[in-house]
């Protein structure tokens, strides 16, 4: 059964950079709602995708690096790495319907 996994700056570069598998990467943070709501849909994605896609967290306040390389600007974000075309995110809005 897949899980979301944590990652650091330290770690990034390994778990998802290098990743041989397509990694959906969420930057997030502890005091944000809309990360707070989207979370148990990447839990349950994480289920729905075991072995196709690893799904990875990245807390924007303790891993600034990682988040500025990014731009990441807001949040939640989330970027996609490992796939030579964009997946359709629209799938996350028919979740949350």
């Amino acid at each position: 059964m897949g899980k979301t996994i944590a990652v650091t700056d330290s770690d990034f570069e390994n778990l998802v950079l290098k990743a041989t598998d397509p990694v959906l990467v969420d930057f997030w943070a502890t005091w944000c709602r809309p990360c707070q709501m989207v979370a148990p849909i990447l839990e349950e994605l994480t289920q729905e995708y075991s072995g196709k896609l690893t799904i990875a967290k990245l807390d924007v306040d303790q891993n600034q690096q990682t988040a500025q390389k990014y731009r990441v600007m807001s949040i939640p974000t989330m970027i996609i790495q490992g796939w030579q075309t964009v997946a359709n995110i629209a799938a996350l809005n028919l979740k949350t319907s």
